[in-house]
């Protein structure tokens, strides 16, 4: 059974990371500091050598894979992949929304306002689902839709034939999806109600098994 060592990072920093506001599909640019962070990451991860990289298709995840790639001294010359499977979760008409607003609205039904309320008291697939009732379109990703992309995204990466057992892959990822991974496959170890920081890095392994987390940090590389 093939198994692969993923290093997953929070893209870096962007505009609507800086006004509190919901960016699942939705996009904006990386800030000066996001490009630091992507920057910073690349620094730390200078040698690791990757055998492949993905990340989600949108603007903010591929510019901080590029960062770090064009850091990497030992990886040689590693093409980007990238897959609609690893965007962020979809917040439906919410998306854009300012977060406070839109966790209120998703909290209404159970009485609770925020989301660390709402993770706490109900997980996080549960918030997805609460959320999605409370989008007036019933667009956003409920967990089950949110789970069957996202998983499509890791067999994609376990059928590429340009990896073997053993091997390192790269994988620019979302603030929602490492807290959603670190949910199921964190075993209740690990605090989910608080986002990892843009720039923060954690360690899993792929298999057909699953994903196993070897080591999760919410902090942004110094």
């Amino acid at each position: 059974m093939k198994t692969i060592n993923l290093i997953v990072v929070r893209h870096g920093k962007t505009y609507f990371n800086c006004y509190n506001k919901l960016q699942g599909w939705g996009n904006s640019p990386l800030t000066e500091a996001g490009i630091a962070d992507a920057q910073r990451v690349g620094d730390a991860l200078a040698d690791v050598s990757f055998k492949a990289a993905y990340s989600s298709d949108t603007t903010r995840a591929m510019d901080t894979a590029k960062y770090i790639l064009a850091a990497n001294k030992v990886s040689g010359n590693v093409t980007l992949t990238t897959s609609w499977h690893f965007r962020e979760e979809f917040y439906g008409s919410f998306e854009g929304s300012n977060m406070d607003v839109a966790w209120t609205a998703a909290g209404a039904s159970v009485g609770l306002t925020t989301y660390a309320q709402i993770v706490d008291a109900y997980g996080v697939d549960k918030t997805k689902d609460l959320l999605k009732d409370a989008d007036p379109w019933h667009d956003a990703e409920n967990a089950s839709e949110y789970w069957q992309r996202v998983n499509d995204g890791f067999a994609q990466i376990l059928a590429d034939d340009r990896l073997q057992d053993g091997d390192t892959v790269l994988l620019i990822s979302h603030g929602n999806t490492l807290i959603s991974l670190a949910d199921r496959y964190g075993q209740g170890k690990i605090q989910v109600h608080e986002r990892p920081e843009n720039g923060s890095i954690a360690h899993m392994t792929l298999s057909e098994a699953g994903i196993e987390i070897t080591q999760y940090n919410n902090k942004k590389v110094n």
